[in-house]
């Protein structure tokens, strides 16, 4: 289904009157990116087009999907029109830590499950994800290797609902990259992530699964990714080995 199929009216006949009408068309935008109408890499309907649509002027449909492409929901491609953006979040952890293969070469570590499991979800995922505390969630343990070295131990939570597909699915069938499977099989799209790095000493088990000496440095990368409404849809905790971190900015 492309975007020219869903080209009815955006703006819903309730709703906050109160919000700039580029605010309501631009919320409405979005609950079509969120429902899968409007998919990732999707090229949406020129603005005139919208316009008429919805009975507005362009220069307010404009105002809306500049507004998005701020928010870094959509990109606009000079020639080509406005897409749904695609984040590629699952390389973005590796901004900051050599990924490396033996040659020198970057490269995108391999993922490895190592278990997968309904638990009851603590305290701070659980609240990062908007559930109770000890509410059952789908947990996934994974390490991540670069020519079979481990370079992170990471723990993945899941609301168990949005997320049902990938309890059955087998763990050789994860893959390498988690966030399309996520659209794939539970049609659930990470458009933004927010992270939080800090350092620790490793505990007993990041010794055992990083291959490192109990109580050596650390960096923890806490991650919370949300979907295009910002709502978060996965807690993720990643721990690996500090001499591998590296920070490097270019200031002007």
């Amino acid at each position: 289904m492309t975007a020219d199929d869903q080209l009815d009216a955006l703006l819903p006949d309730t709703g906050d009157a109160r919000l700039p009408l580029y605010q309501r068309l631009r919320d409405a935008m979005i609950g079509r990116i969120v429902a899968g109408d409007w998919a990732p890499g999707t090229a949406i309907p020129a603005e005139a087009e919208i316009a008429r649509a919805n009975g507005v002027a362009v220069g307010t449909v404009r105002k809306a999907l500049d507004t998005l492409v701020a928010e870094g929901v959509l990109d606009k491609v000079q020639g080509r029109g406005t897409f749904v953006r695609r984040p590629s979040l699952d390389r973005s952890l590796f901004r900051f830590f050599r990924a490396e293969d033996a040659s020198g070469a970057r490269t995108l570590p391999e993922g490895r499950i190592l278990a997968r499991k309904v638990a009851p979800c603590p305290a701070e995922p659980a609240a990062a994800l908007g559930l109770a505390p000890r509410t059952p969630a789908l947990r996934i343990d994974r390490l991540r290797l670069i020519d079979g070295t481990p370079v992170f131990a990471e723990e993945i939570w899941l609301p168990r609902e949005r997320f049902a597909p990938l309890e059955e699915l087998a763990l050789t069938g994860f893959g390498d990259l988690l966030y399309p499977l996520y659209e794939r099989l539970c049609g659930e799209v990470v458009a933004l992530a927010d992270e939080t790095l800090t350092v620790d000493l490793a505990t007993a088990a990041d010794a055992r699964l990083l291959d490192i000496a109990k109580g050596a440095p650390v960096v923890v990368v806490d991650r919370i990714a949300r979907g295009f409404d910002r709502h978060a849809i996965e807690w993720r905790r990643s721990r690996g080995p500090a001499d591998r971190f590296r920070y490097r900015i270019e200031i002007r």
